[in-house]
């Protein structure tokens, strides 16, 4: 009961065609198919699949401020860190939700990826995951020069690799910004988002389920709270550590700054994920379920003229899936990580297509 929503094009037909192959959209039924709640709570109480767990390597890039962000190298029985597949293997770019917390999806998003010959990596932002905070700010919503640095290390790190980057839930909006700022700079051969966050402002002055909400706050205090010391004299962390929503942690953390004050209009104006998106020049496929109770209604949570009218973003919409979940009974639990793995597979093919239909020479 997939729908795909895009402008046509070839590469939107070669997308049709290969998803329309794909025996992982014909899955099993999930128990409780109307309840996304309920698919959250299961989520989050859900044992660690029976297989080992990921041997991380752990990476710190300085960057040009001198902060920090901390690369994951996930590790498995097909080689060492950062080689999971061999010279030209895929780079996959992880990228989790914007409190920085890697959920039990990811990590085994990350295994089936290294199963497949993919060489998976986790970006960890400024402070988050147990990265060092070493300046005292930390990333904005929608702002990605700290990942756009990254996306340089990694290209000079595998030069020869092609790199594709998903993001889950709100770290799309990262992800989102990065390619609309970055146009055909990006680096990247494609991208994917798992229940993406399009309008991060809405979606902050929102309501939010506080299933999810209580969580991810407790989380990101329990993180910043590290920092008191190094914070003080950027923000108020009173106030910070006092926040009740994820809004007022927001606009504690890069409204009400001490140095440099700003309104929380001005702030979306620069952190919007959509603000530039007319300028991406890089296939993204977002996956997206009507049923997500922590976007909102599809309504006005989806940008649906963006699918229209852009060649390069393409919506995979499923009446049900919850947010981040969708569900089976299969190993693996989540068809929608199979569905990634199978776009990027389908976009290689087609730019492998491309390049000998138009004789083009393989980038060194």
């Amino acid at each position: 009961h997939c729908r795909l929503l895009c402008k046509p094009s070839a590469l939107a037909q070669h997308l049709v065609r290969s998803l329309g192959r794909s025996a992982v959209l014909w899955g099993g039924r999930w128990p409780w198919p109307r309840w996304p709640q309920l698919q959250m709570l299961q989520q989050l109480l859900q044992p660690p699949e029976p297989e080992p767990e990921p041997v991380v390597a752990r990476e710190l890039l300085q960057l040009s401020d001198a902060g920090l962000v901390a690369l994951d190298w996930l590790v498995g029985p097909w080689g060492a860190a950062g080689g999971g597949g061999g010279v030209s293997s895929p780079v996959l770019l992880l990228i989790p939700n914007a409190a920085g917390k890697v959920t039990e999806g990811l990590l085994q998003l990350g295994l089936r990826a290294l199963e497949r010959g993919f060489i998976p990596v986790i970006f960890n932002r400024r402070g988050h995951n147990g990265c060092p905070l070493t300046t005292p700010r930390l990333q904005p919503f929608g702002d990605p020069r700290d990942l756009r640095e990254a996306v340089t290390y990694l290209r000079c790190r595998h030069p020869t690799a092609s790199l594709v980057a998903v993001s889950e839930g709100s770290g799309s909006g990262l992800l989102l910004a990065y390619l609309g700022e970055s146009g055909s700079s990006s680096r990247l051969a494609a991208a994917a988002c798992l229940s993406p966050i399009f309008r991060g402002r809405d979606w902050f002055e929102a309501a939010m389920p506080w299933l999810y909400e209580w969580p991810l706050l407790l989380h990101l205090k329990q993180g910043l709270s590290r920092y008191a010391g190094s914070l003080a004299e950027a923000v108020d962390m009173d106030k910070l550590l006092g926040s009740r929503s994820l809004r007022e942690l927001e606009e504690s953390l890069f409204c009400r700054t001490r140095s440099r004050p700003t309104s929380w209009e001005v702030y979306w104006e620069r952190n919007e994920p959509l603000r530039d998106a007319d300028e991406a020049a890089v296939p993204v496929l977002c996956l997206c379920s009507a049923d997500d109770p922590v976007r909102g209604p599809p309504a006005r949570s989806l940008p649906l003229e963006l699918f229209r009218s852009s060649p390069y973003f393409f919506l995979l919409l499923t009446p049900r899936g919850g947010h981040c979940g969708f569900p089976r009974r299969a190993p693996g639990r989540c068809w929608g990580h199979e569905a990634v793995l199978e776009y990027f597979g389908a976009m290689a093919e087609f730019l492998r297509t491309e390049e000998r239909r138009k004789g083009l020479p393989r980038p060194r």
